[in-house]
């Protein structure tokens, strides 16, 4: 009896040699499968390389010079100095030393974290909306997408008409409506005039944090919600602990695409409120030092500062995303 549980045992228990022969089979088709993919993005990452690539090295040398953009030829190297220098004295220069670059760092991320917060909000509840069967569904569809496809500069010059303090419809509404008593100049009043941006940008680019979040929904079995429901759970159960998780991938994505394009805004600021000091962006403040003071070192600098800045935020949302979906496993 003992020898024929030891030759059973031995029969069950598969060999050394070919666990690690399976191992090394399966580790061969991974690297396989890694080569090709690594062909197929090949063309595509040598493209970007030489379409942002090279502007970006570009950029970053000039930004150590103290070049003029009417004489880019024509320039010396300063180090550091158009980032931060020291001056007999303490005094300090450069932009990072200059007020107006952290007003507009401060009005950057005011924009960009008011806007998202609330296109995630709306995009959320558009999205449960176009997600249910109701008839004329399409038609609905097809509306909300309609701020998405007009051009940011046709949509800015159209909200500040409906912005303007004497002819905008905005104005004329809420005087009708009891809100307000006398006109407000809302891209004028500096109190003002970053709510306008806002709600043009909302209104705008909602609709494809809409659109994002739709597919993802539309890729939650049925199943999953009919089980919960004979389990109990009410509406917000069933949004918070399936809808929510399992989105939200998606919704990182979305995050970080909407994100990096807020937080380099500029037409719709500078068309609609002419990069005032209450707007100014980050962008529009490089644009006025390489454009307007025709200085090519300093705009190259900021613009290095802007790149550093949206890069080390989306490396946090996808920081993020890893450590919940390492939560999830």
């Amino acid at each position: 009896m003992k020898d024929e549980t030891r030759s059973l045992s031995l029969t069950a228990t598969p060999e050394p040699h070919a666990v690690t022969s399976a191992k090394r089979s399966k580790l061969n088709h991974q690297q396989r499968r890694s080569r090709v993919a690594w062909l197929l993005v090949a063309p595509a990452m040598l493209l970007l390389a030489t379409v942002a690539g090279w502007p970006l090295l570009r950029t970053l040398f000039y930004s150590f010079t103290d070049a003029m953009l009417d004489t880019p030829d024509d320039y010396r190297f300063v180090g550091f100095a158009n980032y931060l220098d020291f001056a007999d004295g303490g005094h300090r220069f450069g932009i990072l030393a200059d007020p107006q670059w952290w007003l507009a760092v401060g009005n950057t991320l005011r924009f960009s974290l008011i806007s998202v917060s609330l296109e995630l909000v709306f995009g959320m509840l558009l999205a449960l909306l176009m997600n249910q069967k109701f008839r004329g569904q399409g038609l609905v569809r097809t509306a909300i997408l309609v701020p998405w496809a007009i051009p940011t500069i046709v949509s800015a010059k159209m909200w500040g008409w409906m912005f303007h303090d004497q002819y905008g419809v905005v104005n004329d509404l809420l005087l009708k409506l009891g809100v307000i008593s006398t006109p407000l100049a809302w891209v004028a009043e500096p109190n003002l005039s970053m709510w306008a941006v806002i709600i043009a940008d909302v209104w705008k680019t909602t609709p494809f944090m809409a659109l994002m979040l739709l597919a993802a929904l539309q890729l939650i079995p049925g199943d999953l919600y009919e089980a919960a429901r004979v389990d109990g759970a009410n509406a917000w159960q069933r949004f918070r602990r399936i809808t929510l998780q399992l989105i939200m991938p998606a919704m990182i994505v979305a995050l970080i695409f909407r994100v990096m394009d807020a937080l380099r805004v500029f037409d719709l600021i500078y068309v609609l409120t002419s990069n005032s000091e209450a707007t100014v962006s980050v962008s529009g403040y490089a644009r006025d030092l390489m454009v307007s003071y025709q200085q090519m070192g300093s705009g190259s600098a900021a613009s290095v500062l802007v790149f550093m800045m949206v890069a080390g935020i989306a490396a946090c949302f996808l920081a993020a995303g890893r450590f919940n979906n390492g939560e999830n496993k």
